[in-house]
């Protein structure tokens, strides 16, 4: 009893006569709440301690992907001629799409061509994958092989392919795919991170085949069946962009799976 009489005051503003005259029973009910608070208030802090911890493994994780690891060169390696036999493949298969099920045709399957080949989804899938490097090696060798006479250009191959109105969209494979791969590994595989990466890709892929056609037109035309500039850049880049745009967002859809299995 004489140890709970000695219990000190729960709030200062009561007088010593006061709690001299409080019953025991209720000195001890205040000195087990005020034990229950400081037992809660210690809860608190641990809590408040797991959070900074887990927050600061949280910002390492966050700062981890806009510092990404550069994979060793023999990887790097792997991953450009990989990159380089899905160009060359891919330039010569046509991309193909299905429609919908009531403009089927009597009740048969329709599969339309989209009018372009599946070679813009492979220069860009190699960047979602395997980064920036892989990708400008894959291509400048795709370009390289291909002046050199090998025929892995749409139209065949030698040097005198710079001549082509197209030649400035492959030049710009170079460009587009390193900049695919670079923002494709600034931070963590999201979809939005893909689209972003493929799609700035491709309008460098674009942007550079218009100045080089630009260039060309004055120097010599685009040949014949061409009249004006306006017309080459219709052929060449507009009328290509929907069938391009689809064959991305399945770059877009394998690249997210391909990422989640290697690296999550």
């Amino acid at each position: 009893m004489s140890n709970v009489s000695q219990l000190p005051k729960p709030n200062p503003d009561i007088t010593d006569y006061e709690w001299e005259v409080t019953p025991y029973s209720v000195k001890i009910l205040f000195a087990r709440l005020q034990q229950l608070v400081q037992e809660k208030q210690d809860s608190l802090n641990n809590v408040g301690a797991e959070n900074k911890w887990l927050r600061k493994k949280l910002d390492l994780r966050v700062d981890s992907t806009y510092n990404p690891i550069i994979p060793p060169l023999p990887e790097i390696l792997l991953w450009a001629i990989i990159g380089l036999i899905l160009t060359v493949g891919c330039t010569f298969i046509e991309a193909h799409t299905l429609n919908f099920p009531w403009l089927w045709n009597d009740q048969e399957l329709a599969i339309p061509t989209l009018g372009v080949s599946y070679q813009i989804g492979a220069v860009l899938l190699i960047g979602c994958i395997a980064g920036k490097n892989a990708a400008l090696l894959s291509q400048i060798a795709y370009l390289i092989l291909g002046i050199s006479g090998v025929p892995i250009f749409e139209r065949g191959g030698g040097w005198q392919y710079i001549l082509e109105p197209n030649f400035g969209y492959l030049l710009g494979f170079i460009f587009g795919a390193w900049l695919c791969g670079y923002l494709a590994f600034q931070k963590l595989v999201y979809l939005d991170g893909l689209i972003a990466s493929c799609g700035a890709g491709l309008l460098v892929i674009h942007f550079t085949g218009i100045v080089y056609l630009t260039i060309l037109y004055f120097i010599q035309g685009l040949g014949t069946g061409i009249n004006s500039l306006m017309e080459g850049i219709y052929i060449y880049s507009l009328s290509l962009l929907p069938g391009q745009l689809a064959v991305i967002c399945a770059t877009v859809a394998i690249s997210y799976v391909m990422r989640k299995l290697m690296f999550s």
